[in-house]
């Protein structure tokens, strides 16, 4: 690849960011200049579609603006590394994400470094790069969004952190996610009509965990929280998937599990779940012949 803006802008900025201070000119305009100079590097760099070369010119620019103490056009450096990275790189992307979020905690904004939190997991939950990881992600932004009062975005990150953890086989924490994302979709009218789904799916969990005295008793809480659950398809559905496993019924089972597909198409995640069961209630049946 022949040299492009972006290179010759990068060594001005490297001859600026290695210079001896003058007489006439303060350290910290030195590290400002620098800084500028990276900046344009770095959107050379993007231009040419050299997203690697861009993202080091951004970390190489923000660490000058952190030495010109200038927290602010740091934070949005590193975030532009991160954004270049994430094109070839991954990790890196989020590795500068972390140094974006370390900015903005330290400055009291919360809310940024629940946004950056989220792009943090969306980038592990990607292709599969890393599960665990993205669903840790996925709830601490949560936690951020809702302590800064976005209820309605937290809800959104923990809804993808119960999907997760389900796929990780830790139902537990599934089943906690989904409690809470319905107890807050109670209390708007926008988001009522939502609830029945957060049930079932926590029924669901139960199931996937062989606790059918859980699975029972969230059915009966969920009917006292919202007296119009048990006349839904959902809760019909959840009450004979309960009461099918409780008597080890396998056809009964998946009777329940295709009438309700006829009418309701099952997503990836229901049917993941619905087939865990059933081994499990097969694999009890094979013991017990």
């Amino acid at each position: 690849m022949g040299a492009s803006r972006g290179d010759s802008l990068l060594q001005q900025a490297d001859k600026k960011a290695s210079s001896s201070t003058g007489w006439f000119s303060s350290s910290s305009s030195k590290w400002e200049d620098a800084a500028d100079l990276y900046q344009q590097a770095g959107n050379a760099y993007k231009v040419d579609g050299r997203w690697t070369e861009s993202g080091k010119a951004f970390e190489r620019e923000a660490d000058c603006r952190l030495k010109a103490d200038e927290k602010n056009d740091a934070m949005n450096a590193f975030y532009n590394a991160s954004k270049s990275y994430k094109k070839t790189d991954p990790m890196a992307a989020v590795n500068a994400l972390h140094k974006t979020i370390k900015l903005v905690t330290e400055a009291g904004n919360f809310r940024q470094a629940a946004d950056r939190e989220k792009d943090i997991a969306q980038i592990f939950a990607q292709d599969g790069l890393d599960i665990g990881r993205a669903r840790d992600s996925y709830q601490r932004a949560g936690d951020w969004y809702k302590q800064e009062d976005a209820n309605a975005t937290a809800n959104q990150c923990y809804q993808q952190a119960a999907e997760l953890s389900a796929e990780l086989g830790d139902f537990p924490t599934a089943l906690q996610l989904y409690k809470t994302v319905a107890d807050w979709s109670l209390t708007s009218p926008l988001t009522k009509y939502s609830v029945k789904e957060y049930f079932l799916r926590a029924v669901l969990c139960c199931l996937a965990m062989g606790d059918l005295v859980l699975a029972q008793r969230s059915l009966d809480e969920f009917a006292q929280k919202d007296v119009t659950f048990p006349s839904t398809r959902e809760s019909k559905f959840a009450k004979e998937l309960v009461d099918a496993c409780d008597e080890a019924d396998i056809e009964r089972y998946t009777a329940a599990v295709f009438q309700y597909d006829q009418v309701t198409k099952l997503d990836n995640w229901k049917t993941n779940i619905l087939l865990r069961v059933k081994k499990a209630l097969e694999e009890d049946e094979g013991n017990l012949t």
